[in-house]
């Protein structure tokens, strides 16, 4: 009977330690986990930003898509019976030249490659090409949502609400390749919107991400913690290799639908301009590292 009860309490004990051992291995994991996150983030450079010129821009426009293309800027506005395709002047945010969309189409994105211009629709599936005086000359088909879109000179570059960016070729709209958009903490980068293609990488609103910290974006958004953030994407891996911080560029438009929404570039100048969906302004940036 003792050796029984000897053997029980060494067992007992054993399983304590296996218990505490366990719990202690844990912990470690779960401090290297964090190390190496906060590792990985600090590795990522983050931007501010200084306002170089302010311009108007058409307060009920509710922007989807922006390029700079010829000294002009050419824009795409979004919602059901509002959707349009629009050319402006910068310097006054006048619209020079506007045609639009069937009631039934909501617009989204667009880019302009090799002088034809590709206009994609949220949920209708349905592409719109035109030159560049607006005369329609084809329509193409495709599968999933489209949000924003941009080209790297070759291919299309459509993002579609997920962390998934496509690359597209421009003819067919067939898919040529796909990209998983991973966060430095490597979760995924969900809510991907309005793209630019600048220098080599993908410049990306992230819908709402003003809201992440409320939780407003239902669970779909990992929470960045980064209120009006643009992420620079590399097209190559997916990862986003920058953050650039836009914080309170134009407080008289947050809230609502008034979410930063809108990038262009200016290759010949470098020049970068950024705006909102209704905003009030368009804003040209210089970037600091901060």
């Amino acid at each position: 009977m003792q050796i029984y009860f000897i053997i029980l309490v060494v067992v007992f004990t054993l399983a304590c330690d296996t218990k505490t051992d366990s719990a202690n291995v844990s912990r470690i994991t779960a401090n290297k986990a964090d190390s190496t996150e906060k590792k990985l983030a600090s590795n990522v450079p983050v931007y501010t930003y200084e306002i170089v010129n302010t311009f108007k821009h058409d307060p009920k426009a509710f922007t989807q898509g922006l390029v700079f293309h010829n000294g002009f800027l050419f824009e795409s506005t979004g919602n059901y019976r509002e959707s349009s395709l629009r050319k402006v002047e910068l310097e006054t945010g006048k619209v020079l030249q506007k045609i639009d969309i069937p009631d039934q189409f909501f617009a989204e994105g667009m880019t302009i490659l090799n002088d034809k211009i590709y206009q994609v629709t949220w949920q209708e599936n349905t592409a719109f090409v035109y030159d560049l005086n607006f005369n329609k000359i084809k329509e193409l088909r495709y599968q999933g949502e489209g949000w924003g879109l941009t080209d790297d000179g070759t291919n299309l570059i459509m993002s579609d609400g997920t962390h998934i960016i496509k690359f597209l070729d421009p003819e067919t709209f067939n898919i040529v390749r796909t990209v998983p958009v991973m966060q430095e903490n490597g979760k995924p980068l969900f809510l991907l919107n309005e793209l630019e293609y600048i220098n080599g990488e993908i410049w990306a609103n992230i819908w709402h991400s003003e809201e992440t910290e409320t939780g407003t974006t239902q669970g779909r958004l990992p929470n960045i913690g980064k209120p009006n953030y643009i992420a620079r994407i590399s097209p190559e891996n997916g990862k986003v290799i920058g953050w650039i911080d836009l914080a309170n560029i134009s407080p008289q438009d947050y809230g609502g639908e008034k979410t930063l929404n809108g990038i262009a570039y200016d290759e010949a100048t470098g020049r970068i301009f950024v705006t909102g969906k209704r905003w009030k302004n368009l804003f040209e940036i210089k970037l600091i590292q901060k």
